[in-house]
């Protein structure tokens, strides 16, 4: 179980040029004190088969970690244009923000990005150079998230959450509860017990 949950990830400058920074919002639920900071990566990936061209974009600590809802702004640089081969530059790219705790990534959020000329005339015929001052991109809303199963240094506070449980939840009538004196056939007791 996972003791920090991203609940939501709001990018705040979207879409954009694509030499703005990313400013984005994320919130996250922790259910356990931590000990530690969580670190937080943005990393731009221009060409999937070759992880020498990631980029870094920024990094951050967040933390003391309270027990509840928590929220923080991040803001990365854009990509150098330097380290993205000219065939990658328009089209599609990856953006990648990562959330570890004591040096173990526990998510894995991904987005895909459009980047593209700020005109239909260059959309159409692009310029055989790059002109970057030129291009916008879009960020896909619809993440790719992937979590990985680390080793916390605290427990999650399984007494309280099952005791919270028990006083929220309905109560479950049992098969001798069901009156069919109503003129309720067995099939919809079935159906309504499947529910």
């Amino acid at each position: 179980m996972s003791i920090v949950t991203i609940r939501n990830v709001e990018f705040i400058n979207n879409p954009a040029r694509f030499s703005d920074v990313y400013r984005f919002r994320v919130t996250f639920e922790c259910i356990a004190p931590l000990k530690d900071d969580l670190e937080w990566k943005l990393i731009y990936v221009s060409s999937p088969g070759n992880e020498e061209l990631d980029q870094e974009l920024d990094d951050c600590l967040v933390g003391p970690v309270p027990v509840g809802v928590n929220s923080f702004e991040f803001e990365g640089s854009a990509p150098d244009p330097s380290k993205i081969p000219q065939e990658d530059v328009l089209g599609v790219a990856a953006l990648i923000l990562t959330g570890s705790y004591k040096d173990q990534e526990f998510v894995r959020v991904g987005y895909y990005q459009n980047t593209e000329y700020d005109n239909e005339e260059m959309k159409e015929t692009p310029p055989s150079k790059i002109m970057f001052d030129r291009l916008v991109r879009d960020i896909s809303t619809k993440p790719r998230v992937t979590r990985f199963q680390i080793k916390w240094d605290v427990a999650p506070p399984t007494r309280a959450l099952a005791s919270a449980g028990a006083v929220t939840s309905a109560p479950v009538p049992s098969a001798d509860d069901l009156d069919n004196s109503e003129g309720v056939d067995d099939k919809q007791n079935s159906t309504a017990m499947e529910l």
